[in-house]
């Protein structure tokens, strides 16, 4: 009797790790399907499936969790790293823009030839009527009026010829430099059996200071634009004198190598 119930509770095996084992396989079917439906749901029901979770489970759910690994597929220690090498590069940007070498900026050779039209001024005493400012159309160099001609006239004084031929020997570069020469006057009207109006005498100046500049046999005239403006372009007030006079000028933009490149490089070699 007592070997006929040995041998009975041997071939009875103890079946009681199913429960956990299918609890857990129920558990893991739970998550595949959220995580399926993650990709289903929009943004709104998302919330709410997480925030019921939160509130079954008492605490951080597996959404919340998966949440901080999905946004760029990067650890933590990944994003650590990218965002300082970001920085990195923000740095190097910034450097670049401030030397004048970025590509969306000023060149050095413009810098360069800033300095040398700054040296030029003060040697000559001329920064009371000669100015230069860089931008990111390229180096403007502003001339007042009072130097380079006399009232209503076109003609550049003698002295004004020395500077403007000066300024030209600096322009002249291989390869070349696209300039535009710009005639400004005050609002104070003109009319006279040469000019009828302020427009054409600004384009007139324009044009003899360009003619000053291509005595120079280096520079060609396909570098060149030539505008007047009158007085419609103002840098100060008209309604006092040293306003106007600062509005009768004439302006040199000289832009970058790389604008119209191509384009003068063909010239040039005609």
């Amino acid at each position: 009797m007592s070997a006929r119930r040995k041998k009975h509770d041997e071939e009875h095996v103890d079946e009681s790790w199913l429960l956990p084992y299918a609890d857990m396989l129920t558990l893991l079917l739970a998550l595949f399907i959220i995580l399926f439906a993650m990709g289903q749901v929009d943004n709104t029901r998302y919330e709410s499936l997480k925030s019921a979770l939160n509130d079954a489970l008492g605490g951080t759910s597996i959404l919340e969790y998966s949440d901080s690994l999905e946004g760029d597929g990067t650890s933590p220690s990944d994003s650590a790293a990218a965002a300082d090498e970001s920085d990195d590069q923000d740095e190097d940007v910034q450097q670049t823009d401030s030397d004048g070498n970025g590509e969306d900026g000023p060149s050095e050779d413009l810098w360069q030839l800033q300095r040398e039209l700054n040296r030029f001024i003060e040697e000559q005493g001329l920064s009371d009527r000669l100015s230069t400012e860089i931008g990111m159309e390229g180096l403007l160099i502003t001339i007042n009026d009072n130097i380079l001609f006399d009232s209503g006239s076109d003609s550049l004084k003698s002295g004004a010829q020395d500077i403007v031929f000066e300024i030209s020997d600096m322009l002249a570069t291989d390869p070349p430099r696209y300039i535009q020469i710009s005639g400004h006057t005050d609002d104070r009207p003109i009319n006279t059996p040469q000019f009828q109006s302020n427009w054409t005498l600004s384009i007139a100046r324009a044009e003899n200071v360009l003619g000053f500049f291509l005595e120079n046999d280096r520079l060609k005239p396909s570098q060149f634009v030539v505008a007047g403006h009158g007085e419609y372009k103002p840098i100060e007030s008209n309604e006092t004198e040293d306003g106007r006079q600062k509005n009768r000028r004439v302006e040199i933009l000289i832009l970058p190598f790389n604008v119209e490149r191509e384009q003068l490089e063909a010239e040039y070699t005609d």
